[in-house]
């Protein structure tokens, strides 16, 4: 995972923490649930690189 990628990731999953902080604070589940959706999408996104990454490092063992 390119370091590029880690911190578009990491931005997006606070984006979402955030969101849900408002829609917490101003008693919006609307806003709630998208910034919990936003998090959840940011993970997986993760997850994805992670499993690029170690499909590479299986690839570079037996090369």
């Amino acid at each position: 995972m390119s370091f590029t990628d880690k911190v578009k990731n990491k931005a997006e999953e606070l984006a979402g923490k955030a969101k849900q902080g408002v829609g917490e604070a101003t008693d919006n589940p609307r806003l709630y649930a998208e910034g919990e959706a936003q998090e959840a999408a940011a993970h997986t996104k993760q997850a994805g690189e992670h499993v690029k990454d170690a499909g590479r490092d299986v690839r570079d063992a037996f090369s």
